[in-house]
């Protein structure tokens, strides 16, 4: 397994992921599926701040940073993105790449690092707080998909 900058060749494997995540889960709250051109985008845009999992060229996962809020005062403050493949879990993937991407952002000069959770993600509140993230806000039910409305969670990482 290889943690690593992703390339817009990643993009079909990540695309894979996410849409999996978007159309069966409520891990995400959107219903807008991620393209291979938007994708591919996002990575060159982001350079390291886009990180994969991949191992025999498969891609396992990823994690992604982005500003928080736009505007010259936010800019020492980054969000991410991470997801795994059913494939990827339960191997230390995550972790890995969690600490490649918060090592990319505190060389970019970030001082935290956001994650929205999803309230019905337990596994995704569990996960960060054993990484060193602290819930530091509940925002009821401003998601909604399948039908029902949902909590968003903000945990914070200080870098």
């Amino acid at each position: 397994m290889t943690v690593r900058p992703a390339t817009a060749q990643d993009a079909p494997g990540v695309a894979e992921i996410w849409n999996a995540v978007i159309r069966d889960t409520a891990v995400t709250f959107t219903t807008l599926e991620k393209t291979v051109p938007g994708l591919r985008a996002d990575i060159a845009a982001r350079g390291g701040g886009f990180v994969v999992a991949e191992e025999g060229g498969q891609v396992l996962g990823f994690a992604t940073c982005f500003p928080f809020r736009g505007g010259p005062g936010y800019a020492r403050t980054l969000e991410h993105s991470i997801l795994l493949a059913p494939a990827g879990q339960g191997r230390g993937l995550g972790r890995a790449l969690m600490t490649q991407l918060c090592d990319h952002a505190r060389g970019q000069g970030a001082h935290s690092l956001w994650a929205g959770v999803s309230g019905e993600n337990p596994a995704g509140l569990e996960f960060h707080a054993r990484i060193g993230f602290a819930e530091v806000a509940r925002l009821r039910e401003v998601g909604f998909k399948f039908g029902r409305w949902m909590d968003l969670v903000l945990m914070q990482k200080f870098l």
